[in-house]
């Protein structure tokens, strides 16, 4: 019979459980098989920095958001979303593609991630245009395409720094860089920073191209209305984005005009996140994709809280 406590604890931690795979569903059509087959180590693998960095919701979630923000610094790449993507109308489900795909490439078996890798190919072929200046852009750039996943990757990390509680020595946040740039390179990117050293590099050299433009404010303004699918939907909203802003290079958050009284409330909504981190973490632990992925390869979830060997 289970005691009051882990009564207590079901009751508390059921309502964060149902927001979170509600709200972003790591598989929304039901295609997906995180449980078979069994050993199928996926992309990565449990041994690997990615599987423990990507667990944690709360820096995945801010850190998505993050990088959005980073995104529409890039003339091109925003060209892209502003020409192609429904995110005028349906930016949660934008948010929620992105979250499969992160989610899928990283768990899931892994010929469904090759799948998944596969179609993304195929959607970016139809992606082309040009800029506002008049430049040519097509969405499977290489160039293009690094900028988008170095800035998701930085972005996570920096989300699992500032929420996980737990330090992410050096040596583990090169290896993160340098397991996760095979998805990019899957998808057509060359030249991908594999360490910290070299994202900082990459984000030096590539900062002459970036602007702050009216489709950067048209889209930043859509993204601080969005109503998440939730209770308490502009409260979690508010939260998620500023603590978003909190993991923003500042650079970026110079370039995005950030006003003192913005970054003010993104350290206040940092600091809020912080503490209920551990809560969405036990809610989590026993329900969701990473729990699944790891039952399939036979490890413990528990396991994705300490940093694998570095002989891995």
């Amino acid at each position: 019979m289970a005691s009051p406590l882990h009564l207590l604890r079901r009751a508390t931690h059921e309502p964060i459980r149902r927001w979170v795979l509600g709200a972003f569903p790591r598989d929304p059509g039901g295609t997906l098989d995180y449980d078979r087959p069994l050993g199928d180590p996926g992309l990565f693998g449990p041994d690997s920095v990615t599987w423990r960095i990507h667990a944690d919701f709360p820096g995945m979630l801010a850190g998505g958001l993050a990088a959005l923000m980073m995104q529409t610094l890039h003339p091109l790449a925003l060209a892209g979303v502003w020409d192609h993507s429904n995110f005028r109308g349906d930016l949660v489900g934008r948010l929620r593609r992105t979250t499969t795909f992160v989610g899928a490439t990283t768990y899931a078996p892994h010929a469904a991630a090759q799948r998944l890798i596969e179609h993304v190919r195929h959607v970016h072929d139809f992606v082309r245009g040009t800029g506002e200046d008049g430049t040519p852009y097509s969405a499977d750039d290489p160039a293009l395409l690094t900028w988008v996943h170095v800035t998701e990757a930085h972005s996570f990390l920096a989300g699992y720094r500032r929420f996980a509680h737990r330090d992410v020595p050096r040596d583990i946040a090169d290896r993160y860089y340098d397991e996760v740039r095979r998805i990019a390179e899957a998808l057509g990117a060359r030249d991908v920073p594999a360490s910290e050293a070299d994202v900082a590099a990459y984000f030096a050299s590539v900062r002459p191209q970036l602007a702050y433009t009216d489709r950067s404010r048209e889209v930043l303004r859509i993204l601080a209305g969005v109503r998440l699918p939730v209770p308490l939907a502009g409260l979690s909203r508010d939260v998620f984005l500023n603590a978003g802003i909190a993991l923003l290079p500042r650079w970026a958050s110079d370039l995005l005009r950030h006003t003192p009284r913005q970054r003010q409330q993104a350290r206040l909504a940092a600091r809020v996140l912080w503490s209920m981190a551990p809560a969405f973490r036990a809610a989590l632990q026993e329900a969701g994709v990473v729990s699944r992925s790891c039952r399939r390869v036979g490890v413990a979830p528990e396991a994705m809280r300490h940093w694998p060997p570095a002989s891995s």
